[in-house]
């Protein structure tokens, strides 16, 4: 494939407000199109954006499939994604149409994964049913029954993809007393086994049925997406408590209120949900889980840096080379 000329400054739409650093700096350097408002773009917004730049930089809440791929003008050289995941993009078409994608791996995995520690720690500790006692002004005080909970110290932690987040979480998790396995699709050398005190469990039925807490950490993929199905969910322990600060796709979430709703399983604590913005009311309504509206990689730090990344990326191919963190191989 031909390769296209790249302009020494490219139109650059920015589909989300991103922090004020990174806007400032885009708008020095690129011929940068913001969203003032941060709210969604819509398809038809999406589809004129992909016609009127170079450069699109969207979001997780993008959705860049390949109808609206193969429609973009021939302009439309590069998809800047900002954020780790790409399932957002159909990056077959964007294979096929000879527009590079990157994304900016590696700059959330200690904010991921501080939220998955902190999921780990607060459903069983019950903290968010504690902290709505005490606004609703109806606590009486300490008591020796009162707010009990279990420790997480002895119990088994079960990651399901132990990648850069996965190890992330190992990391943090040992130090609280707990064992770690984990199942990926290839085992981890041993090296990376002893320092993170993880042992490999080929089987992922396996690893569901005797941890006490199993962590969701792979990407969605083909391969991942509904791989924690209603089956799967019945294998949890009685006493067991699923984490997913993931990807909601990954995992049945009905069938995960029903194991909830029926005390099947010890709870949950979540931080994607399948219909973003909008949450089951079941699982509003249930004391065994902590929510959170999907803040997992929610700092200030992680931001920015998500930010520097894109605009290298951009910068990189501007200046004729291949960008680092490109997606697709064969395109530059």
């Amino acid at each position: 494939m031909p390769k296209k000329p790249r302009p020494a400054r490219p139109r650059v739409i920015v589909t989300r407000r991103l922090p004020a650093s990174v806007e400032e700096r885009m708008t020095q350097l690129f011929d940068t199109v913001l969203n003032p408002n941060d709210e969604p773009m819509s398809r038809a917004e999406l589809a004129a954006a992909m016609a009127d730049c170079d450069v699109l930089v969207p979001t997780v809440t993008d959705h860049l499939d390949a109808e609206l791929i193969e429609a973009a003008p021939e302009r439309l050289q590069m998809i800047a994604s900002f954020g780790s995941g790409v399932d957002h993009i159909d990056l077959a078409a964007a294979r096929k149409k000879g527009v590079i994608v990157t994304n900016t791996p590696g700059v959330l995995t200690d904010d991921t994964a501080d939220m998955v520690m902190a999921l780990i720690i607060a459903v069983p500790r019950r903290l968010a049913e504690g902290e709505k006692l005490l606004r609703s002004g109806q606590w009486k005080g300490w008591s020796p029954s009162g707010m009990l909970g279990h420790r997480i110290g002895g119990k088994t932690l079960g990651i399901i993809g132990m990648g850069r987040i996965g190890q992330a979480v190992a990391l943090r998790a040992a130090p609280f007393g707990l064992s770690i396995q984990y199942h990926n699709r290839q085992r981890l050398p041993e090296s990376v086994e002893r320092a993170t005190r993880a042992t490999w469990v080929e089987s992922l039925d396996d690893l569901i049925s005797t941890s006490d807490f199993v962590s969701i950490n792979c990407p969605l993929n083909d391969d991942s997406r509904s791989m924690i199905d209603a089956r799967r969910i019945g294998l949890l322990k009685p006493d067991a408590y699923l984490i997913n600060a993931s990807r909601a796709e990954v995992y049945d979430e009905e069938a995960l209120i029903e194991a909830l709703q029926a005390g099947r399983i010890g709870g949950a604590g979540l931080d994607v949900f399948a219909h973003e913005p909008a949450v089951d009311e079941r699982l509003l309504s249930l004391s065994n889980v902590v929510i959170k509206p999907h803040m997992g990689s929610a700092t200030f730090e992680g931001r920015e840096a998500t930010g520097d990344k894109v605009i290298a990326n951009i910068r990189t191919w501007v200046d004729g080379h291949r960008p680092r963190d490109q997606v697709l191989e064969g395109l530059f």
